[in-house]
């Protein structure tokens, strides 16, 4: 198993797609790292040499932000625009889609689970 990043990456998988597995890498960094390494991108991770599997770590150390480095960047960014009180730090306070989506309908992922207000049960008929 090759640990490239901190990340156990799965030695079944062929190294395009096993690259993916690193945050901060996904399909089209992945081709250009394996490029760019001079890697043939259908090459599983088991059968990787130790030179190869160097030259991708080179390569990834020294042109990408991955994983804890990443994660900390976007948290800092996000805690700067709240800072700001900006209309997307704002839309981030709230819980609330900060991109422009629809709030009235969906947005659950983002909302949570439906509360329903009251008002919609009929009042019970009483004696007078």
């Amino acid at each position: 198993m090759a640990r490239i990043s901190g990340v156990t990456i799965p030695s079944e998988k062929q190294i395009q797609i096993a690259l993916t597995y690193i945050y901060g890498i996904g399909p089209k960094f992945a081709s250009s790292i394996l490029a760019a390494a001079k890697v043939e991108p259908t090459t599983r991770v088991k059968d990787l040499t130790e030179a190869e599997e160097q030259r991708i770590r080179d390569v990834i150390d020294k042109d990408y932000v991955t994983e804890g480095d990443l994660q900390r960047q976007v948290t800092n960014n996000i805690k700067r625009i709240k800072d700001i009180s900006s209309y997307r730090g704002l839309r981030h306070k709230a819980g609330l889609p900060v991109r422009g989506q629809r709030t009235r309908t969906n947005a659950r992922t983002r909302k949570g689970k439906a509360v329903t207000v009251g008002g919609t049960q009929k009042k019970a008929a009483t004696k007078t």
